[in-house]
């Protein structure tokens, strides 16, 4: 059977017996007790629904109890500094998240007094809010209809309807979006939106899905064509990229050296260790070593090193690797002891850290990690 994307109506997509389905079994069997459930209170919703972005339940939910503990509402959060939100933010990755979750909160309490508004329009035009936030924030908060399209969406869409062709394609995420508008209940919207929310990630899970307890069973093509490992369609591989840095470790007394970070890019506006000519590509043939020709780098790590004071040793420490979406990054290392500090640099980019103050600090995970483990 055939069940590629064709130019349909949203009309020609209408169900209500789908959502009825759903909402009957979110009241009885969805989830009801996580952090962020049980309010209206829209900047609970929203910042739980920023930090879900990408990220499992079991690892949002301490760090959305620290945030509410540090910034337990939107003027809180606005009026903080960037180093502590990033600080609170750190080891929850995709950083972009955390600038625009801060930048959301100061332009919620400018333009709206701190009242996030209910229309999902307006909400699309705060930072870091896509479409399918924006209907996610509103339905939840103010009871709003409109639609989600998530990651957990798709793949129910697509078993539930046997939808082939990969998600992310325009035509096919065009055509959902048509579908998700169309499904949607006149009355219990929050039971509903939750409920494909608690499909996805219970039930219709990427691998090992549980059909047997699914409420879509008998309605679902995947599950009936045998196809559910098949659907949806996956991302088409790209070959895997390497690259490779050499970071220093400058050591005075009890203090290390960090380099706060542009705001854009990797680990944006978090401290991390100075490296040496950034991160570069790496031929994935090549060891770490290799790839910096550490004997020739010295000299110029060494250099480097002496703007901030007298160098006293340099010592080659282990590497570590780390993997982000689109590559994986292997860090060499290099360690320096600075006797006496340089009065020069005074740079605000630089910060002498502590080391007892690391595991505090806004830095990337694993450079925290590697620093906690010296």
């Amino acid at each position: 059977m055939n069940h590629a994307v064709s130019a349909l109506p949203e009309s020609a997509y209408a169900d209500p017996s789908f959502s009825a389905a759903l909402i009957q079994w979110q009241k009885q069997y969805g989830r009801h007790e996580l952090p962020w459930q049980n309010t209206s209170d829209a900047y609970r919703v929203w910042l739980s629904e920023i930090m879900l972005q990408q990220t499992q339940v079991a690892a949002v939910i301490p760090y959305y109890q620290r945030f509410l503990d540090s910034f337990p509402n939107v003027f809180a959060l606005a009026e903080a500094a960037s180093e502590d939100v990033m600080a609170h933010w750190s080891g929850l990755g995709y950083y972009t998240r955390a600038r625009n979750l801060h930048q959301c909160a100061k332009q919620v309490v400018a333009l709206y007094a701190g009242r996030f508004p209910a229309d999902p329009q307006l909400l699309q035009q705060l930072p870091g809010i896509g479409r399918s936030t924006a209907a996610a924030v509103a339905a939840f908060s103010y009871g709003t209809r409109a639609a989600i399209l998530d990651g957990n969406v798709k793949r129910v869409f697509a078993r539930v309807f046997g939808i082939a062709g990969y998600p992310g394609m325009k035509k096919i995420e065009d055509d959902m979006w048509l579908r998700a508008r169309a499904l949607l209940p006149e009355t219990d919207i929050e039971s509903y939106t939750q409920g494909l929310m608690d499909m996805g990630a219970t039930l219709c899970t990427r691998s090992s899905p549980s059909c047997g307890r699914c409420p879509m069973q008998e309605r679902c093509v995947a599950y009936a064509e045998q196809r559910t490992v098949e659907l949806p369609t996956r991302k088409p591989k790209k070959e895997s990229r390497e690259k490779h840095t050499l970071m220093l470790v400058l050591r005075y007394q009890s203090k290390v050296l960090l380099e706060q970070r542009p705001d854009s890019g990797i680990w944006g506006g978090l401290l991390s260790l100075p490296e040496l000519d950034g991160m570069q590509e790496r031929d994935p043939d090549m060891s770490a070593d290799e790839a910096h020709d550490l004997p020739e780098q010295s000299l110029a790590a060494k250099n480097y090193a002496a703007r901030f004071g007298d160098i006293e040793g340099i010592q080659q420490l282990p590497g570590f690797s780390h993997g982000f979406t689109h590559f994986k990054l292997h860090a060499s290392v290099l360690q320096f002891n600075v006797a006496h500090l340089s009065s020069q640099v005074a740079e605000l980019r630089w910060v002498w850290l502590d080391m007892a103050q690391v595991e505090q600090a806004a830095l990337p995970a694993p450079v925290k990690k590697y620093l906690l483990s010296m």
